[in-house]
């Protein structure tokens, strides 16, 4: 009599698949080990590509439908019908499915309907970039979505595979390739939006370490506007800005609501990207704290001020950096680089940081004044 357990076994063997092959499969779920360092760095943040990631996201969820009206749109314009362009992915459906290093939990149906709308969404991407119109469009009138779905659009995790693309491309407009006025697909992939942010603003040294070569920072007392920053002859002119426990959301939710409804005036945006690179630390902070430029009344220390600004800028996804900041960046950093200010700048941090240091560096100065008379002083008597 055979064993029941052996035949189990045997039925389970016989449905038995590797994983993936290094010959069909191309999209790979990053191994634990790398992506534990940071998780985020594979992950999509608005729009799911393929099957890897189409369900457990909740933040995915809103572009679901405008992937669909791209879908549609596609489907308008495309010369092959819905059907033909369905039944094509189904021929191809156990190709796709060898194509990725995870076992895909979807039935054929439910990973051809996935696959099928994110084919036609990424097609219908690049065609409204190709052809220009975009300017009602969600992705392209919005800097900062378009620059989120870009960065989604090269996740190792967020893809479908390059062929069955390519396959509903050239099915849905056979006859307007080669030469009927639509490119190849590579071509069409190849023309990206490019960032229109123009020179980065980038304030190359701190407020402490401008003031280590000589800078003045002063209180800006002929403006009422925060964003007012003049530099003139070495001295840098901020306006008053009290601190409190209430500035971060305040500065937070102005932030938000520039990066979101004012794709070409990011004013307070440019503001706290300037300040967070002048103050990094807590004597960066107390540079300004004594000059008067802030007044801190936040519950903690110095360093609470230049968290607020460092940790307002974090993640800021889009900024105009405006001519007169970039002018200011240029200014001071022309300034700090001269030679004369760059000596300065090292002799007092390497000798004149700490009153110790200080009294050290004053009495060898004086001790080589008393040798160099000495010796001049010897010289002299020899001659004479």
């Amino acid at each position: 009599m055979e064993n029941d357990v052996a035949i189990e076994v045997e039925a389970m063997l016989e449905k038995a698949q590797p994983l993936f092959t290094t010959k069909c499969c191309c999209i790979y779920k990053v191994p634990h080990e790398i992506r534990r360092l940071n998780e985020d760095a594979y992950i999509p943040v608005i729009v799911s590509i393929g099957p890897l990631h189409h369900h457990g996201n909740s933040r995915l969820v809103t572009m679901e439908g405008h992937k669909q009206f791209y879908c549609q749109h596609f489907i308008q314009r495309s010369e092959a019908s819905l059907s033909d362009l369905v039944s094509c992915l189904q021929q191809l459906e156990p190709q796709i499915r060898a194509c990725y290093s995870e076992k895909i939990e979807l039935t054929v149906d439910g990973l051809v309907k996935v696959i099928f709308i994110d084919c036609c969404f990424v097609i219908e991407l690049f065609l409204r970039n190709y052809e220009g119109t975009t300017e009602d469009d969600l992705i392209f009138s919005k800097q900062w979505v378009w620059d989120l779905v870009s960065g989604d659009l090269i996740l190792i995790e967020n893809q479908v595979p390059l062929f069955v693309v390519e396959k509903i491309y050239n099915l849905a407009f056979a006859s307007r390739l080669h030469g009927g006025g639509f490119p190849i697909f590579m071509r069409l992939a190849s023309k990206r939006p490019l960032r229109n942010r123009g020179p980065l603003v980038l304030v190359g040294h701190t407020a402490f370490e401008l003031v280590q070569a000589g800078l003045k920072f002063q209180v800006n007392k002929s403006s009422h506007c925060i964003l007012d920053l003049e530099f003139e002859h070495g001295i840098l002119k901020i306006p008053h800005i009290i601190v409190d426990d209430f500035t971060e959301v305040l500065l937070r939710n102005i932030v938000a609501l520039e990066q979101c409804h004012y794709p070409r005036h990011h004013y307070i945006t440019d503001y706290v990207y300037f300040l967070a690179q002048l103050v990094n630390s807590n004597k960066d902070a107390n540079v300004l704290i004594k000059a008067g430029i802030i007044e801190s009344m936040v519950c903690g220390n110095d360093t609470s001020v230049a968290k607020l600004f460092t940790d307002v800028d974090k993640n800021i996804l889009v900024g105009n950096h405006n001519a007169n900041y970039l002018q200011i960046c240029n200014d001071l950093n022309a300034f700090y680089e001269h030679p004369c200010r760059t000596k300065i700048a090292t002799l007092r941090r390497d000798y004149f940081t700490t009153p110790w240091k200080t009294a050290t560096s004053i009495a060898g100065i004086v001790l080589l004044l008393l040798t160099v008379i000495q010796t001049v002083c010897s010289i002299l008597q020899l001659r004479s």
